[in-house]
């Protein structure tokens, strides 16, 4: 298939460029490769011209601009994911550790069963109440 000669686009070329780093194939033309660094991580103390968005005048943006400005939502930079697996497995164990202690120590049960005088035939009646009837 050739080319449409109204329309110079560059000579043909039969192979692909190959795809890396430094090949970018967002087919952003002579738009400069910016590096992906989020607005809210620079400097916020430096001497910027635009101190809120923490940029120069004349400044390229980055095409995910949207995403890497100061007002996106922000990387959680507060904990490691190691230290919040100790976080979590401490908070587990201290759990586990007081409802161990709950069943050990709660008084489900009286600490002395009761005893009757006489065992249980005065409170049932006596000698000459009624028995219940049996099932068979």
């Amino acid at each position: 298939m050739g080319q449409d000669p109204k329309v110079n686009l560059g000579p043909e070329t039969s192979e692909s460029p190959a795809l890396d780093v430094d090949n970018d194939p967002r087919m952003n033309g002579q738009y400069p490769e910016v590096p992906r660094v989020k607005r809210s991580l620079r400097d916020p103390y430096d001497n910027w011209w635009d101190p809120q968005e923490r940029r120069n005048y004349g400044e390229p943006i980055h095409e995910d601009n949207d995403i890497l400005g100061v007002f996106s939502t922000e990387p959680y930079t507060h904990f490691t994911t190691s230290w919040g697996w100790v976080l979590m497995g401490t908070f587990v164990g201290t759990v586990l550790t007081l409802c161990g202690a709950v069943a050990v120590y709660y008084p489900d049960k009286p600490s002395v069963p009761r005893t009757f005088p006489g065992g249980l035939e005065t409170e049932l009646g006596g000698p000459g109440a009624l028995s219940a009837r049996s099932e068979e």
